[in-house]
């Protein structure tokens, strides 16, 4: 049995206040949403959760973070479209910036958000509005009671992550206010289900067309067929030896793999191209150029020795550079350090890559189970949401 107590907000008559139990309430006639920040960051996780915001639809939430932060006296709020950034100005020597993206996939009957037990379900209890919640909480409690925290930080909501990178909040923030990422360490709260995971690997996608000559189907012999001739392609796509590489302690697992294949004109027809969609992930010790290069030559050949038959051709569609882990950085191996001593690589792409290129040493630390996200299964422990917020906690306060 589900324990319904947290359900989606409630509509409340006038200008409504703040929950008191974290979860988000709506003005009945402005739809105002009020995020109590000091809250559980489990119950603030699931108000966050409780209102919509599936990529290009973030104004709500991001008109509610920017009330509930602009309402802390010793942060600077700025707000660029749908992105809202936070930092303090204590004058100390190091700066952490602590970011996560607040849009998420289309909602898959799983808003508002459901509680059993110590699992919260919902659309980005894992990606990622449960670390957007342990952030947000960390905002307004470090300076609790008098205290500030022994570092500078600055605190990045942005829109658009889930969709094309020129809609990417940090694109924006890097074209109009690129002081505001500057630090010598980041914390992006993508879920790693409680571990330290350190910069990311790279992403190669990229076309193969093999070409043929095309004839009719009971003539055979007198064209070249280009599925046929794809499966030299996949030979060498299986037969690829995928590195392993060490960095910082983390152990990096490059991976080169057809995704996808597409060809064929008639049943009565010798096929004359087919291709073959193709991704590479690599580790960042490779520069996107130099994946370029390998993947290029790997796939490449000079034709068959039918000279009628053109060579295959290879196309770029889409690169992006890992980012190398950096946890020689001082600031890197004080948080690993506070999150119990050991970090491990980070397989996917991840934003990381943006603050690395900026030279910005990169981690990512947040609630939930990554194989999770973008599922109707989406869930979050409470416990780790909690727990995960505590080690924060210690190594900024």
């Amino acid at each position: 049995m589900t324990d319904p107590e947290i359900s989606a907000p409630r509509p409340v008559p006038g200008d409504s206040g703040t929950s008191g139990t974290g979860t988000a309430a709506t003005d009945v006639t402005t739809q105002r949403y009020d995020l109590d920040l000091r809250s559980d960051p489990a119950d603030l996780t699931a108000a966050l959760v409780d209102i919509p915001s599936v990529s290009g639809t973030e104004q709500p939430l991001a008109d509610a973070i920017e009330r509930a932060l602009r309402a802390l006296p010793h942060l600077e709020v700025v707000r660029l479209g749908n992105s809202v950034l936070a930092r303090t100005q204590l004058g100390r020597p190091t700066r952490i910036m602590l970011a996560g993206h607040i849009d998420t996939v289309p909602i898959a009957d799983n808003v508002p958000s459901r509680r059993d037990g110590d699992i919260l379900h919902g659309c980005g209890t894992t990606d990622m509005k449960s670390g957007d919640a342990m952030l947000l909480h960390l905002a307004a409690t470090l300076f609790d009671d008098g205290a500030e925290p022994a570092r500078d930080l600055t605190f990045v909501f942005y829109d658009c992550e889930e969709i094309e990178h020129e809609r990417n909040g940090l694109t924006a923030i890097e074209a109009q206010l690129p002081e505001w990422l500057d630090a010598d360490l980041a914390v992006l709260g993508e879920p790693t289900d409680g571990k330290v995971e350190a910069g990311c690997q790279g992403t190669l996608s990229m076309a193969v067309t093999v070409h043929g000559r095309r004839a009719h189907a009971a003539r055979s012999w007198r064209g070249s067929n280009a599925i046929h001739r794809a499966a030299a392609v996949l030979d060498t796509l299986a037969a690829f030896d995928a590195r392993v590489v060490e960095i910082d302690g983390c152990t990096y697992r490059e991976g080169l793999n057809a995704v996808g294949i597409t060809g064929g004109v008639a049943s009565n027809v010798i096929p004359d191209e087919c291709e073959i969609r193709v991704n590479f992930r690599f580790a960042p010790d490779r520069s996107a150029q130099s994946a370029v290069e390998v993947i290029t030559g790997l796939l490449s050949d000079d034709g068959p020795l039918d000279p009628s038959v053109r060579a295959n051709e290879v196309r770029v569609l889409d690169v992006a550079a890992g980012a190398l882990p950096g946890l020689s950085a001082p600031a890197a191996a004080e948080f690993v350090a506070a999150a119990g001593g050991e970090a491990v690589a980070k397989f996917g792409w991840t934003d990381v890559a943006r603050f690395a290129a900026r030279g910005v040493p990169a981690v990512n630390f947040g609630p939930g189970d990554p194989s999770l996200a973008h599922t109707r299964e989406e869930h979050v422990s409470r416990t780790q949401i909690q727990r995960m917020t505590q080690v924060l906690r210690r190594f900024l306060a």
